[in-house]
């Protein structure tokens, strides 16, 4: 007597997709839902390439924010305040020398 060996679990899924496949060609409107499944896929890989763009962008950006750290003075808001008095004494300097 020969045996059958049973099948694994992939091999049933597989079975089964195809025999939903084929019922599924028999069904009016299933070609335009092939088609709107077709064309989900290509937009989800374009999106992906697009993502996966980004991800050059961020660490570009991260790099330039790096540098840009480096060259700008440890505090701002100091050097910021230093040009306003100097403005004022200036000003006060040359109102001394005007009433001389």
């Amino acid at each position: 007597m020969a045996k059958t060996q049973p099948k694994d679990i992939f091999s049933r899924f597989a079975d089964l997709g195809e025999e939903a496949m084929q019922k599924l060609s028999d069904v009016p409107g299933a070609n335009k839902l092939v088609e709107m499944t077709n064309q989900s896929r290509q937009r989800i890989d374009e999106i992906q390439k697009r993502l996966r763009g980004l991800d050059v962008l961020e660490r570009r950006v991260d790099q330039l924010e790096a540098r840009l750290a480096k060259l700008e003075p440890k505090s701002s808001s100091s050097s910021r305040s230093k040009p306003a008095a100097s403005k004022s004494g200036s000003a006060s300097s040359a109102k001394k020398t005007a009433s001389k």
